[in-house]
């Protein structure tokens, strides 16, 4: 989100990070009063689609203050190097400090724009993650040791304080300006219920990050849960896996099957065949001469292949695509195949993970699709549960719009007896960290595949996409990815153009 440039706030991108798990950054050089408008009127949005709008006063001082101490920091960075102080030497700093607060405050323009030139930051990150809200403040220059044992000495005296009484009557040391802000802020997050594990401020080797992890109440968390199992309890009258898939997928996981088996049982339904020739003859598989029978299919596409296509498409025969909202969810969910496939081809280099990362691709985002009117009174039936539960309209709107499709979609997934792989590719591809690491590298690639075609229309921004993820697959720049997605897009492309003539 680009606040510096633009201070209206897009309400439909906020709504769609939370229901997709996906962080909201707002990065500003100067901080000013606008940017602290615009991102109090962001947290507002963020705190009301997770109904927690009581949370608003308090979240909103905790991030003013903490951005506050950023910009200070970085003040304070320009502020030594102009004077030629050195942070680290004790000497320096004690000189340093003096000065600092009467200096910066008497010509705070000049330093805001010495910061700016230098490209010092302050960066808020919002994320909802497993009915969690994580909030981070960060700036881009290292913290001493000597400023980092005096911030976590001011938060050990801060948290023996019941009141903000208590903490006024002792004498707090407020040279730099942080000391009572944090006993303050420390009070807030005791306020509504947090202990002192939930915030924390530490050091990496390019940042400084404030960190305030929030679990939504429990109560909420485990009628949001029960609603996920009534919603699969409730698509018990879905059809199960077509018989004939069922029958080739059971040969497949019989070790004395021969591949001549499985040919000749899905060639005795033709219109399996056919589409499945369609599939095995698209890009996908690049083939150097197009299959006219199966058993040429299974020998080259090989079983483990055979075995993905068959999950994906029961799948579509299962939900369908029989309308507008349906046709636009697997028509992303073909290009994030897509692109994951080519993110494998490109970085991986693994012929088994091609198959696992494009089926996943695929059906990652069944729990929406399982929303879009697969059957004709399961809305009726999640309405009926938020109103026997006392659930706030809201959420039933937020599991509408698909909040929580994720988990949705996995537990239809292990309801179809789909493998671990595919169910933690479904699971977890919004919250890849979470992921079990035998299929890391699976959900990791999709996550980064959706993403890109989120990125590719808008919904998200370069900085939204986990940077430890893209540096996993080497991926280290802006340019790069713009550059990877303009050949995987003219790919994507051509494949249907190839598609729409055989």
């Amino acid at each position: 989100m680009a606040a510096a440039q633009e201070l209206v706030v897009d309400e439909g991108k906020v709504k769609k990070a939370v229901q997709s798990g996906i962080p909201l950054t707002i990065t500003t050089f100067t901080l000013p009063h606008e940017i602290e408008m615009y991102i109090e009127q962001v947290i507002s949005i963020f705190l009301k689609q997770v109904d927690q709008d009581q949370l608003k006063d308090y979240i909103v001082y905790c991030v003013q203050e903490l951005a506050v101490n950023a910009k200070k920091a970085n003040t304070k960075r320009v502020y030594f190097i102009e004077r030629g102080l050195d942070l680290d030497n004790p000497d320096d700093y004690k000189a340093g400090m003096a000065t600092f607060k009467q200096d910066t405050l008497t010509d705070i323009v000049h330093y805001l724009q010495l910061q700016k030139e230098k490209g010092l930051y302050i960066k808020l990150v919002l994320q909802i993650k497993k009915n969690i809200i994580h909030i981070e403040v960060r700036n881009n220059v290292i913290i001493t040791k000597t400023e980092l044992i005096r911030i976590h000495d001011k938060l050990a005296r801060s948290r023996q304080y019941d009141n903000l009484e208590d903490a006024l009557a002792q004498v707090l040391d407020d040279s730099e300006g942080a000391g009572l802000g944090l006993v303050i802020l420390v009070l807030m997050l005791k306020k509504i219920g947090l202990d002192e594990d939930c915030f924390d401020i530490l050091g990496t080797e390019k940042e400084t990050i404030a960190r305030i992890v929030i679990p939504l109440d429990q109560t909420r968390v485990e009628k949001l849960s029960a609603l996920a199992v009534t919603i699969v309890n409730s698509v018990n009258s879905l059809p199960q896996f077509p018989e004939n898939i069922l029958l080739v997928q059971k040969l497949i996981g019989d070790p004395k099957a021969e591949m001549a088996d499985i040919a000749r049982q899905i060639s005795m339904d033709p219109a399996m065949t056919a589409d499945l020739l369609k599939i095995v003859n698209s890009a996908q598989y690049m083939l150097a001469k197009k299959v006219d029978s199966i058993a040429e299919a299974v020998k080259m596409v090989g079983i483990r292949g055979i075995r993905n296509l068959l999950y994906s498409y029961g799948t579509q025969k299962v939900l369908g695509e029989d309308s507008v909202d349906k046709k636009a969810l697997w028509d992303h969910s073909y290009k994030t195949a897509f692109y994951a496939y080519n993110l494998v081809k490109n970085f991986r280099k693994d012929n088994n993970l091609l198959d696992d990362v494009y089926v996943g691709g695929i059906l990652h985002d069944m729990g929406k699709i399982i929303f879009s009117n697969v059957h004709p009174d399961l809305m009726g039936k999640i309405r009926e549960f938020c109103n026997e539960k006392a659930l706030p309209p809201s959420t039933f709107e937020d599991m509408a719009a698909g909040m929580n499709h994720a988990e949705i979609g996995a537990l239809i997934a292990e309801k179809w007896n789909f493998p671990e792989s595919l169910v933690c590719a479904i699971r977890y591809h919004h919250d890849p960290s979470a992921a079990p690491p035998e299929n890391k590298t699976l959900v990791e690639t999709v996550y980064l595949a959706n993403m890109f075609c989120e990125y590719e229309n808008k919904n998200v921004t370069f900085d939204q996409i986990e940077s430890s993820i893209l540096a996993a697959f080497g991926i280290t720049s802006k340019k790069q990815v713009d550059s990877l997605l303009e050949r995987f897009a003219e790919g994507f492309k051509r494949e249907n153009q190839r598609d729409v003539r055989s």
